[in-house]
C-alpha cells in the first residue's frame, strides 16, 4: 500500500516570526484562529526561535515599563475626550446633567473614568438609574443601535465608515440604513481614519530590460492566479526606512506575498513573490504586473519569473493608474494601521503591517470592489 503526503503549506522565515510575534500578543489559540495554521506549528516554530535567541530580564522590564506607560497614556487620552465632549458638565449646578452624559456615552468610555473625571460617584450614577424612569421604546433602540454601531466600529479599529458598518450589521441580523448608522456614528463622535496624501517613489532611471505592458489596466479576473500585481512602498520608523514590497492577486485583491527589509534590494521583491508562490502552489503562466524599478528589472527577479513560467509585466513609465490596485492598498494600509500610530521602531512596524496584511485585510476588510466581502470570504464564496 503507497501513500502520498499531503500538500503542506510553506511559510516564510519572515511569516513565522511575526505569526510568532502575533502569538505573543494575543494567545496562541487566537493567533492560530486569525492565521489559519495549526497549533504545533507555532509551537514548533517557537522552539526553534528559543533556541536561536533568548530575551533578556532588562530587556522584559523595559517592555512592561511601556505597557505601563501606555496604560497610562490611554487613561490620560480617555479623560481628556471625556473633557472635551462633556466638560462643560462641571459647571452644571444638578448632577442629574452628568449622569445622562455618562448612560449616553456608556459604550464610548467606561464608567469609572467618566466618573472621576465628571466628579461625580458611580454608586450615585447606579441609584439614578434605579429610580429614574425608563427610557422611551425610541431612546431604548437608540442606545442598542449605538452599541452595536460602537462594537462593530472598534472591531474594524476604528477603520470603517457608515457604508461598511451597515454591512457588518446587516450581516450579523440587524437591518438598518446608512443614514441610522451615520447619525449614530456622529452621535457618539466616532469618526472614521481619514486619508493623507503619500508618496510612493519608483527608481526607473536603470538600463535593465523592460517588460511589456500586458495587464493594460485590466484589473479583472475570473479566478484566482490568473494576475498578480506587485509594488514597493517606504515607511517610515523611528530608526529609519522599512520598505514593504507585495504582491496582490487581482482576483480578489487578496495579498498573498510579502517582505519587509530594511534596505530596498532585488531581494526585498523576490522573497514577496517567492512567498505568493509557496502559498498558491507555483501556478503557471500567471501575469505579474510591477513598475519599471530596478529591483522588478534585476537578473534575480527576471530569473525567478523564467524560472516559475510567469509572465512579466511593467506600467508605462511615470503612470500610477497602471497599478492603481496595488496603490488603493499602499493607501489602506497608510491610513489604516500607520498614519494615526505613534511613531515605531522596525519591530513594531513590522508587527503592525504583519496584523494589518494576515488578521484584518486579508481574512475581516470588507472590499467595496467585492460586494463589501473581505478578500478570503470573496474566494470562498466563489470557490468552485
Amino acid at each position: 500500500m503507497t501513500t502520498t503526503k499531503k500538500n503542506r503549506k510553506t511559510y516564510s522565515t519572515e511569516f513565522k516570526t511575526e505569526a510568532l510575534a502575533l502569538a505573543e500578543r494575543f494567545g496562541v489559540s487566537t493567533a492560530v484562529k486569525q492565521l489559519g495554521v495549526y497549533e504545533s506549528q507555532l509551537y514548533g516554530w517557537r522552539s526553534a526561535s528559543q533556541k536561536k535567541a533568548k530575551m533578556t530580564q532588562r530587556e522584559v522590564e523595559l517592555e512592561a515599563e511601556v505597557a505601563k506607560l501606555k496604560r497610562q497614556l490611554a487613561e490620560q487620552t480617555e479623560d481628556l475626550a471625556i473633557l472635551k465632549k462633556g466638560g462643560y458638565l462641571l459647571r452644571q449646578k444638578s448632577k442629574v446633567a452628568r449622569f445622562e452624559f455618562m448612560l449616553e456615552h456608556q459604550h464610548q468610555f467606561k464608567l469609572q473614568r467618566m466618573a472621576i473625571t465628571l466628579n461625580v460617584s458611580r454608586s450615585g450614577y447606579y441609584i439614578w438609574r434605579k429610580t429614574d424612569k425608563e427610557p422611551s421604546s425610541r431612546k431604548q433602540r437608540r442606545l442598542v443601535i449605538d452599541k452595536q454601531v460602537k462594537e462593530a466600529f472598534d472591531k474594524s479599529k476604528q477603520r470603517d465608515g457608515a457604508r461598511r458598518i451597515q454591512k457588518e450589521l446587516e450581516d450579523n441580523g440587524e437591518r438598518v440604513n446608512v443614514k441610522t448608522v451615520s447619525a449614530s456614528m456622529k452621535r457618539q463622535g466616532l469618526i472614521a481614519k481619514a486619508a493623507k496624501k503619500f508618496k510612493v517613489t519608483t527608481d526607473s532611471k536603470h538600463s535593465m530590460p523592460i517588460a511589456p505592458n500586458l495587464l493594460k489596466q485590466d484589473f479583472t479576473a475570473t479566478a484566482p492566479n490568473q494576475k498578480w500585481a506587485g509594488d514597493i512602498i517606504y515607511l517610515w520608523t523611528s530608526e529609519g526606512w522599512l520598505y514593504l514590497a507585495v504582491i496582490i492577486d487581482l482576483y480578489s485583491r487578496s495579498v498573498i506575498g510579502w517582505s519587509m527589509q530594511k534596505t530596498m534590494t532585488a531581494d526585498l521583491v523576490s522573497d514577496a513573490l517567492t512567498m505568493a508562490l509557496f502559498r498558491r502552489d507555483r501556478p503557471k503562466g500567471v501575469i505579474v504586473h510591477s513598475d519599471r524599478g530596478s529591483q522588478y528589472c534585476s537578473k534575480q527577479y527576471r530569473n525567478l519569473i523564467e524560472k516559475d513560467q510567469l509572465q512579466q509585466s511593467m506600467s508605462r513609465k511615470g503612470n500610477c493608474w497602471d497599478n492603481a490596485c496595488v496603490e488603493s492598498f499602499f493607501h489602506s494600509l497608510k491610513v489604516e494601521a500607520v498614519q494615526y500610530e505613534p511613531i515605531m521602531t522596525r519591530k513594531e512596524m513590522r508587527q503592525a503591517v504583519f496584523e494589518y496584511i494576515e488578521v484584518d485585510y486579508n481574512k475581516t476588510r470588507r472590499h467595496s470592489a467585492l460586494g463589501y466581502l473581505s478578500p478570503e470570504n470573496y474566494e470562498l464564496t466563489n470557490s468552485a
